[in-house]
């Protein structure tokens, strides 16, 4: 029999992401188009991978991601993901470097954590964007309503804290009680409060899933949908009031099939005897992969469009089904544990009151060693391994598994043990150095570097036969994490891996020429920011070569924004060093100029277009990338 791709897996929960993108189209035409949605995404995301939905959420415009804590946080941050990632619970202190480090929007409770987060952010040149939690009747994190003014008072007070919102949570919104109305006035007091003082919090959010359903014309700058969004309504009591798809199913096969004579014990303790002759297959899901021990003997699997009882005790790694009256099925066979398989359905809300338990610890936890296999179009879009859902950030054996993973992806890419490993070092040195290095994403480059005679009223005649005028424009976007910047010059490669280390260091400069100086012949004519001029603070000549300091206090707001950086430089060029590994705008008395190209990364060559006499450009699509050491190498003839 040929398996599905999928039944290459003991287990696998397959993730419907149009069903899960048809649900946020509900949601989004129920709060209506001026109320923006904060994608709740904690515990893995309801157990159907963090990743994927996050990122299916922001292609439908999630304005922020909701985790439980930092270690979520951190797990989409590492994986491409630059939205705003709210913490919807009191932090520890311990977390607050990697809040800071990762730039998590953490949720405050206490004036003690905020001034340990100032602190912090004080000795780092750091702001951060920070939410406030009320306690509005849920008896669990949040400052307490009586005392929320005087905590945002002192936050207002912070210079590193940006007081970006302010939320509280529903303690039953699946249904509808005169306690969600008196919750819902004290958080509406309360912003009404803060607005007549003056106090303005850009984002307010109390509505989650049943109060969404339940309260419609309760709404505020945003919406907190969770269980909804992954297709399970908060209660019965909701069923009518959307349309709503689920998203999770959780599938194995049958590994093996066998009779057993009347009277015989299945599985331990024997808490199941045979009363007939039967027939049993054993899946292998247990309770280790989340399916509970309390369905034995009360559990149901989906086996070529029927219902089949679980007997005997749910064990650790399998459980048995009585296939007696399916007398077609065989090993190999897809076994449905939660979902939908022809006319039958097992739904989570069915599990959870045979479990006596609740749909969302369903979700959570079944399915913990399985990949997660993402559907669109009821083809495959992607596998998420386990290896990938249980990779820790910063974790000294996390980091050697994935080091080791990438090294055999080169061996297996060369073919060749050697020479992978060879590109897997020189790699690793020329990107992180001989320590590890934050490496930052910078998007839409332009290098203009315009070469010409030197002015003969400005240098003897020495110099203007030996060198040539450069200036270089520079321009790409980044999301900065500082108002201040610092441009550097180096005059030799060790200075210039001492520019490369200081994180407020945009950008970098090797001057060469013997009779060149840094602080005589390196001008930074200009820096601007979106638009804007950025003035130079300082310019001073250190151990590490010439630095050039730029900052404002405009540029706060932007701090942890995408923004277009633009620089402008003024330099020389000896004449005799023929080569130059840049976009080049070049000079009609250049002679024979020639373009070595060399590309490594997910585009193998850049479409690079010559105007003889005028310019080379170099152009990759904003969906691809390169290594920092690609490009173009032109070469001159003097």
């Amino acid at each position: 029999m040929t398996l599905r791709n999928e039944q290459k897996y003991r287990s696998w929960v397959e993730v419907d992401l149009d069903n899960f993108t048809a649900n946020l189209r509900e949601i989004k035409r129920l709060i209506g188009g001026t109320v923006d949605f904060m994608q709740t995404v904690k515990a893995d995301a309801y157990g159907h991978g963090a990743i994927e939905i996050s990122l299916a959420a922001l292609r439908e415009g999630a304005r922020m991601l909701g985790v439980a804590n930092a270690d979520e946080g951190i797990q989409l941050r590492i994986s491409g993901i630059e939205a705003p990632i709210v913490i919807l619970g009191p932090s520890t202190l311990s977390e607050i470097p990697d809040v800071i480090k990762y730039n998590l929007t953490p949720s405050v409770s206490d004036a003690a954590f905020a001034r340990a987060l100032e602190e912090q952010l004080e000795r780092s040149s750091r702001t951060l964007s920070v939410h406030v939690e009320v306690d509005t009747g849920m008896g669990r994190g949040g400052t307490m309503h009586s005392e929320a003014i005087d905590l945002i008072g002192h936050i207002k007070t912070m210079r590193h804290l940006t007081l970006e919102g302010i939320f509280s949570h529903f303690a039953s919104s699946e249904t509808m009680t005169a306690y969600n109305d008196q919750q819902w006035l004290l958080f509406s007091g309360l912003l009404a409060q803060l607005q007549q003082s003056g106090i303005s919090i850009p984002v307010a959010h109390m509505d989650n899933s049943g109060a969404i359903l339940n309260y419609p014309d309760q709404k505020l700058q945003m919406a907190r949908p969770g269980i909804m969004t992954y297709g399970i309504y908060p209660s019965s009591d909701t069923q009518n009031k959307a349309v709503l798809k689920p998203v999770m199913s959780f599938k194995t096969t049958i590994v093996l099939i066998k009779e057993f004579p009347k009277g015989y014990g299945i599985g331990y303790n024997r808490t199941y005897i045979t009363r007939n002759k039967t027939r049993v297959a054993t899946i292998p899901v247990g309770y280790g992969d989340g399916y509970p021990f309390i369905l034995s003997n009360r559990g149901e699997a989906l086996i070529r469009g029927r219902r089949a009882p679980v007997i005997g005790r749910v064990s650790m790694d399998m459980c048995t089904l009585d296939v007696t009256h399916i007398p077609d099925c065989t090993v190999g066979d897809e076994v449905v544990l939660l979902g939908r398989q022809q006319n039958e359905y097992i739904s989570a809300n069915e599990i959870a009151a045979k479990a006596q338990t609740i749909s969302y610890e369903v979700l959570c936890a079944l399915g913990k060693r399985a990949p997660r296999v993402f559907l669109q179009k009821g083809k495959t879009d992607a596998v998420e391994p386990r290896l990938r859902r249980i990779f820790v950030p910063g974790e000294e054996k996390s980091i050697a598994r994935i080091d080791n993973i990438i090294r055999h992806c080169f061996q297996t890419r060369t073919r060749n043990e050697e020479l992978g490993d060879a590109i897997y070092y020189e790699m690793f040195e020329t990107l992180f150095g001989k320590e590890d290095r934050q490496l930052e994403l910078r998007s839409c480059f332009r290098y203009d570097i315009t070469i010409s005679q030197l002015p003969d009223t400005a240098e003897p005649r020495r110099r203007s036969d030996a060198y040539f005028q450069l200036r270089t424009h520079v321009e790409y976007k980044k999301t900065i994490r500082s108002d201040i910047f610092m441009i550097g010059c180096a005059s030799d490669r060790e200075q210039l891996d001492a520019l490369i280390e200081d994180e407020h260091c945009e950008y970098r400069w090797i001057l060469g020429g013997d009779d060149l100086v840094i602080e005589r012949d390196f001008t930074v004519e200009k820096m601007r920011i979106d638009g804007e001029d950025i003035p130079i603070i300082e310019a001073k000549k250190t151990g590490r070569g010439y630095e050039v300091w730029c900052g404002s206090d405009t540029l706060k707001p932007k701090i942890n924004q995408e923004v277009k950086i633009e620089i402008e430089i003024l330099t020389k060029k000896a004449k005799r060093n023929r080569t130059f590994p840049v976009y080049l705008l070049y000079s009609a008395n250049l002679k024979n100029v020639r373009a070595e190209s060399f590309f490594a990364g997910r585009h193998p060559r850049a479409a690079i277009s010559a105007s003889r006499g005028k310019s080379i450009n170099i152009k990759i699509s904003h969906e691809e990338w390169v290594f920092p050491t690609s490009g173009v190498i032109f070469i001159w003839d003097v």
